[in-house]
Order: C-alpha cells, then structure tokens, then sequence
C-alpha cells in the first residue's frame, strides 16, 4: 500500500512539473498568470517568479497589472534577491501609491535594502542607504503595523555604523597611530552620542591619550601628560564603575608621577 501511495505521489509531481514546463513554453498568457496565481499562493516562489517574469510587460496597463507587479516583487523578496525586490516594490509604490499594498510594498522595499547591508567591518554604503529607506518609510507612514520592526532595523543598522567608526578608532590605537585614534574618538562620541560604546570609547580614548604622553618628546610631554590626565578624569566621571577602572587608575598613577617630575623641577 505504502508504494502504491508513494507512485501515485511521483505521479502527481511529475505531471505537476510537466504541466508547468508546458504553460512556461506556451504563449498562453492568460493561462501563465493563472498558474502563476496558483504557484503563489502555494507559496512555490521560483515557478511562480518565472511565469510572471514572463507575462508582465503583457500585462501593463490591464487590471491584473497592480496584483501581477506585487507577485512579482514578493517572489523575488522570498527568493532572496533583495536588489531586484527592493527595485521592483519601490516602482510598484511610484505606480499604484493608493494600492492597498502600497504601504506592504513600501516596507519590505525598505527591508530589502536592510537585508542588502553588509557587516560592519565592509563598507557601509548600504547601510546608509538602507537606513534612509526606512527612515522615509517610518516618516510616510507614522502609524504604520510594521512601525515596531522599522525601528528596530534602524536600531541594528545605527550600531553598524557604531560599530564601524568605533573600530575604526580603536585600529589607530592598535597601530600606535595615537593622535589619529584620540581624534577618531572625540568624533565618535560626537556623532554618536548615546552609544552603547561610549564608556569603551573614554577608556580608548585615555588609553590613546596616555600611550602618546608617556612615549612623548620631552618639550611635549608635560603638556601631553596633563590631556592624558583630563581624559582619565572624563573616564572616571562618566564611568566611575568602569570594568577599566583598576587599569585606568594604575595608569593615572603612573601621569602623575611623571607629571610630578616637572613639577619638581619647576
């Protein structure tokens, strides 16, 4: 009995698939797009993508045009072509703006673009772009059901580029490029005010600040020491229960006995 099912099974499959080859090849357009229909709502994304990829020039301008143009654009979102989906969503938008899936549309077009971001430590250029997506979705659509997500994907991407400029950053200190790592800082703590890097940030930054003191030129060293020093005394403030503390306080320690030797001979 099991085999007699599972013959019936590949059966079906087969003239399933030979069903389809056959419309793919037809000229029938009208029996594409109900196929086509049918392999989208079964959620068979590739078949369904092909048939329509095929019929939609046809199409423009006919009624079935709006519903083809979005099945078009979800097939490819599901398939994970973002590039594509997030093209074809944001024409849909332009073309149907009062579609009661224009703001669906508009969403995961701007999803699309999320998806399209890399990882931090690559270039950030569609990160950008994926941020001012969705920022121009949550702003045409303030009360939107897909407001809480939007966020969200905001957030994550905001710390990508966090993340990027702290890294960026810390690097200089790295390499012992120390003046270059302090400036790097004090831009990230300026661009980025509310950061969840911040307390890393003072203490690189005093750590960038201390490293150029103590390996200083002696007519600059004084000068260098005392910087070092208001930056451990920013650390101390902002973050006066640091995980940095016991090694920033050593460090301190070691300014001001350095910082005494000029005072002495003053």
């Amino acid at each position: 009995m099991k085999r007699g099912i599972y013959i019936l099974l590949v059966s079906i499959l087969f003239i399933s698939c030979s069903d389809f080859q056959k419309t793919l090849k037809s000229d029938d357009t009208a029996a594409k797009y109900e196929m086509a229909t049918d392999l989208y709502e079964a959620e068979k994304w590739n078949k369904s993508y092909r048939l329509l990829d095929q019929i939609l020039q046809q199409f423009r301008g006919k009624p079935q045009a709006e519903k083809i143009t979005f099945m078009h654009a979800m097939c490819s979102y599901q398939l994970g072509d973002y590039y594509i989906s997030s093209f074809h969503f944001d024409k849909f938008t332009d073309v149907y703006p009062q579609s009661e899936k224009a703001e669906e549309a508009a969403f995961l077009a701007a999803k699309g673009y999320y998806y399209n971001s890399p990882v931090y430590s690559k270039e950030q250029k569609e990160t950008v772009e994926a941020i001012e997506k969705l920022q121009l979705f949550l702003n045409r659509y303030p009360n939107s059901e897909y407001l809480g997500e939007a966020n969200t994907l905001v957030k994550e991407l905001d710390f990508k580029l966090e993340k990027k400029a702290f890294e960026i950053a810390k690097q200089y200190n790295t390499i012992g490029e120390y003046k270059a790592s302090i400036k790097s800082f004090n831009n990230f703590l300026l661009e980025f005010p509310g950061t969840s890097l911040r307390g890393d940030a003072f203490y690189y930054r005093f750590n960038s600040a201390y490293n150029l003191a103590v390996l200083s030129v002696e007519h600059l060293k004084e000068e260098r020491l005392k910087d070092a020093i208001n930056y451990y005394n920013a650390l101390k403030k902002g973050y006066p229960n640091s995980t940095y503390s016991e090694i920033a306080d050593m460090m301190n320690a070691d300014l001001q006995k350095e910082l005494n030797t000029f005072t002495t001979k003053s």
